[in-house]
């Protein structure tokens, strides 16, 4: 399989030409960025050609599967043309800086001949498949509470490569997407979508144009309740998912820490679960086989947008100070 990467930030540098080039059916041939340093500095690694214009790039007969890692404003439009020129594409999340965006992709991927996916890369971790045993033996009992929480300082300045996070127009938002989207969607792979939304969203502390602080309650329906927060604006950190039924629990803190904490009754077991030492090489390894076998990745494009759903829904109840019914929110 011959990639092509657009963008070449540090999320290519540290992880997904990694990835790509370990895994063995797979070889980058081409990296594509507008700073055409950025692109070269990515390129010389892997032997690959270099372009600072898309259009050029997808018309290279080489290149039969790209990796979209821009910023999330040029997400859809990008991984559409390349849809379009014949590629089978991954998309780096979230989908599109709105749910409106996320359909565009989900129709343009339902029409074209391609594979279209997503890397949630979290969908990937033994502690979710842990996660999915445990649901599926009826484990936890009842489920009756879901706890998402997330706090870091975060505060680039107006020259870092990074500050078109800070605005909406670029990037959709500004915790709830970055961080709150991985969240979301290991809620939405694991349970579904919720029924009902009531959130806060502020910009408590920096002067950002995007939130720096959300807190939402949220419900399944007939299931079970949902409290999350996310935060900017702490110099403390903390990133954790918790799953509490009537019989048992477990606890991931951190995040994506090499454990997991597993209780039963009163009995807790600290259980070993390390991920992938590349978090993004089963990603590639699950694309590039669907392809293979002509089935789904794990996270197509319609399964990503639902993240984004629920994120127009979080921001809906803040802005009318409401609970807000999922299916309120129109494709």
């Amino acid at each position: 399989m011959n990639w092509l990467i657009v963008g070449a930030g540090d999320i290519v540098h540290k992880r997904v030409g990694p990835g790509i080039a370990a895994e063995p059916r797979s070889r980058i041939v081409a990296v594509c960025d507008v700073v055409q340093q950025r692109a070269e500095d990515i390129a010389r690694q892997y032997d690959a050609r270099v372009f600072t214009d898309l259009d050029e790039a997808l018309q290279d007969g080489d290149v039969e599967a790209v990796y979209v890692a821009t910023p999330v404003f040029l997400h859809v439009p990008q991984a559409v043309a390349a849809l379009e020129a014949g590629k089978h594409v991954l998309v780096e999340k979230p989908v599109g800086v709105s749910y409106a965006q996320a359909c565009e992709l989900v129709e343009a991927a339902q029409a074209a001949d391609g594979t279209c996916g997503v890397p949630y890369y979290r969908r990937f971790y033994p502690r979710y498949e842990m996660a999915e045993q445990m649901l599926d033996a009826g484990e936890f009992g009842q489920i009756v509470l879901i706890r998402l929480h997330f706090f870091t300082w975060h505060g680039p300045t107006a020259d870092d490569p990074n500050a078109w996070r800070l605005t909406f127009d670029k990037s959709g938002g500004g915790v709830l997407p970055d961080m709150g989207s991985h969240m979301f969607d290991v809620m939405i792979g694991l349970f579904g979508l919720p029924a009902r939304v009531y959130a806060k969203v502020a910009t408590q502390t920096h002067s950002f144009e995007v939130e720096d602080s959300a807190v939402m309650v949220m419900e399944y329906e007939d299931g079970p309740q949902v409290i999350a927060s996310f935060n900017w604006n702490s110099k403390t950190w903390s990133h954790e998912f918790e799953i509490i039924g009537t019989e048992a629990k477990v606890k991931w803190h951190p995040y994506d820490g090499p454990s997991v904490l597993k209780t039963v009754g009163r009995d807790i077991q600290d259980i070993e679960s390390p991920n992938h030492e590349n978090i993004h090489y089963p990603v590639i390894e699950d694309f590039v086989s669907a392809i293979e076998q002509r089935r789904c990745p794990r996270v197509t494009a319609q399964e990503a947008a639902k993240t984004n759903l629920l994120l127009e829904a979080v921001y809906l109840s803040a802005r009318e100070n409401r609970e807000v019914a999922l299916s309120e929110i129109e494709h």
